[in-house]
């Protein structure tokens, strides 16, 4: 099986907490990073580790076996399902600094066939987790980063071989560069001069046309764009937390959807009033339909455009962690369906209250799932001053 040489992978991991941790600025001495790596990613893992030891942090490892979630669902009851080990999971956040999470899949289908309400009671199960996380990410104490390592079921599910599928890996995440942090930096500025730009221009809602898409999407106030920060690598996408009431209209997504343990394909969604109103899949309906049911999914809590000019990902690599970003021709959209990103509040995140949020209509939820359109469209900004501009075409920012 074909296995990185370590030259990349030292580079993968420095990227990962040189960079992506901290916010672009990697981490500090002393400070604690939980390494969540999947047993077939193992020789990440030790680059991981030499990594975090260099920079003079510590390591907490959870190695995560492989093929072993189904036997779990097939098992459990109720009970089971809804278990949640509190004081565990609250001393594993309370006691570290940043998080690396390593995406590793064997099988790309493994909870196939499984009762999807299932699936979405254990996701809720975990709310108070992806809480105490939150809050403490919202105090600026706590940041994390995904990244994706190659495997055989990744690679034939893109359609492509292994060692081809880690071209792909290569090429988008600069580690084909002799300084690929250095690389990360400067993407991270013209993201950045991106974000800017539309924080300035101070848009009220967005009118996006394309094939199969007429939607829009309300902003709303106290609102900044995001991007940049190192929570994903790759990450060349400029995103929002809008207004989750203030949705209209239909969307096609094309690509396919790898969640759950499960692949969805030919998503078509329409919302009314904020709400999707109607869903549908041309594959894996059931599953799309249980997870809009939790509470909070059945509305958008991002936004996402990225500019075809600044991503090196070409291909569909059946990982949403790359398809969000892809470059392409037309670049691409994504919304996430449920929970919002409370840093795009452009004040003190830890001083507001959740009725606030509320009030705000930033979106809460146990879920965060993107789905995303490769198509052709076209972006129109309306603007508080009453002017309408045409902010994105066929992929590229105008601006």
């Amino acid at each position: 099986m074909y296995v990185p040489k370590k030259e990349v992978l030292d580079k993968y991991a420095d990227v990962l907490v040189n960079f992506a941790l901290n916010s672009g600025k990697g981490i500090k001495k002393g400070e604690v990073v939980i390494l969540q790596v999947p047993e077939v990613a193992k020789p990440f893992l030790i680059s991981l580790r030499r990594a975090v030891l260099k920079a003079g942090g510590n390591s907490i490892v959870q190695y995560l076996p492989d093929d072993f979630a189904r036997e779990f669902y097939e098992l459990a009851d109720d009970k089971q399902l809804k278990f949640f080990p509190a004081k565990y999971l609250k001393g594993v956040v309370d006691e570290v600094d940043h998080s690396i999470a390593i995406i590793a899949e064997t099988d790309k289908k493994e909870l196939e066939g499984i009762e999807p309400g299932k699936i979405m009671d254990r996701s809720k199960a975990y709310k108070s987790y992806y809480d105490w996380r939150r809050d403490k990410e919202n105090k600026g104490k706590f940041t994390w980063t995904l990244a994706l390592y190659g495997t055989e079921a990744s690679a034939k599910e893109a359609g492509l071989s292994l060692e081809e599928y880690w071209q792909e890996i290569i090429k988008a995440c600069y580690l084909d560069d002799k300084d690929p942090v250095k690389k990360w930096t400067e993407i991270a500025k013209e993201v950045d001069r991106v974000k800017d730009k539309l924080d300035k221009l101070k848009i009220e809602k967005l009118h996006v046309k394309g094939e199969g898409i007429d939607l829009i999407v309300g902003l709303g106030k106290d609102r900044r764009w995001l991007g940049g920060s190192g929570r994903n690598i790759p990450s060349f996408e400029v995103f929002i937390s809008p207004d989750c009431r203030v949705t209209e209209g239909k969307v096609r997504l094309n690509q396919p959807l790898y969640r759950y343990g499960n692949i969805i394909k030919g998503i078509k969604l329409e919302f009314k009033k904020g709400k999707v109103v109607k869903a549908e899949a041309e594959q894996g309906q059931n599953v799309l339909r249980e997870m809009i049911k939790t509470e909070g999914a059945d509305r958008i809590g991002e936004f996402s455009l990225t500019d075809s000019r600044l991503s090196r990902i070409t291909k569909f690599m059946a990982e949403t962690l790359f398809d969000e970003n892809i470059g392409g021709e037309f670049g691409n959209m994504h919304i996430a369906l449920g929970e919002a990103y409370k840093e795009s509040y452009p004040g003190n995140v830890a001083k507001i209250s959740k009725s606030e949020w509320k009030k705000m209509g930033y979106n809460e939820s146990v879920v965060h799932t993107d789905v995303i359109s490769t198509e052709y469209k076209e972006v129109n900004a309306f603007l508080e001053d009453g002017k309408e501009i045409l902010i994105y075409k066929g992929g590229k920012f105008l601006i």
